[in-house]
């Protein structure tokens, strides 16, 4: 009798402030199958939780001054380890001059990656998406206020990724998007190969009605739009073919 395959499973570690802000968005759709049938795990961890002062400060001035806080690097350092299965050695060697040491521990950096969002880092797209779904682990890092700590781009991230060239309020947003994109290169997680169509292979798609006339449009125009013939002619290498050249 043959053995029936172990479903693989990739694990996405969100490090926010928000914890949250997208936990009713991961109960529905891919993602939420995804995470019902095994294929995925999503943890939030509060940033939080993993600062040293009683108040829970994870922010601070920036030094050089400037509008905003700038999230520090020790509580994010802190969840990476925790995730990691390891702990976070601190050594405050100079109280006056906040000098610090932090030993973060090793891992397997084929299995696992860490991830920082930057408006700075590579653009992310399909291809991108591809790659990392090949991780068995991928922790998210988001920003959030003037941004985090440079050194924790320098040393703590395995690299930098960039949704596009703007400016979101914080990174939870973009770790989403990540998510989605990401699971639906993850074996079973989808029904069909044609729903991991790229964008410039993508097709135009109808459903019922075959025909919607609008009305109301500008100086009392009417428009009649019906669906393409090929699609309705049952012959599959001829909608093939359209397909591929739209």
């Amino acid at each position: 009798m043959r053995k029936s395959r172990k479903k693989r499973k990739i694990k996405f570690e969100v490090i926010t402030v928000l914890p949250q802000a997208l936990s009713s968005y991961f109960k529905e759709s891919i993602v939420g199958r995804a995470l019902e049938s095994g294929l995925a795990e999503v943890n939030f961890y509060d940033l939080r939780n993993f600062s040293s002062d009683e108040r829970k400060t994870v922010d601070d001035k920036p030094f050089g001054g400037g509008a905003g806080m700038v999230i520090k690097i020790e509580p994010v350092a802190r969840a990476i380890a925790s995730i990691l299965s390891g702990k976070l050695k601190v050594s405050k060697v100079n109280e006056g001059r906040g000098q610090m040491v932090l030993k973060i521990p090793e891992y397997n950096k084929k299995k696992t990656r860490v991830v920082l969002f930057s408006t700075r880092g590579k653009t992310f797209n399909s291809k991108e998406a591809r790659r990392l779904s090949r991780y068995d682990q991928l922790v998210l890092i988001c920003g959030r206020y003037e941004g985090v700590d440079e050194r924790v781009a320098e040393v703590l991230a395995d690299e930098e990724i960039s949704v596009g060239n703007f400016i979101l309020t914080g990174g939870e947003l973009p770790a989403a998007l990540v998510i989605d994109a990401v699971l639906r290169f993850v074996p079973g997680v989808l029904g069909k190969k044609e729903s991991l169509e790229e964008v410039k292979g993508s097709y135009p798609v109808y459903t019922r009605p075959e025909t919607v006339e609008f009305a109301g449009l500008k100086r009392g125009k009417k428009k009649k739009i019906s669906v393409p013939k090929v699609l309705l002619s049952g012959n599959h290498k001829e909608i093939e073919e359209w397909r591929r050249k739209r």
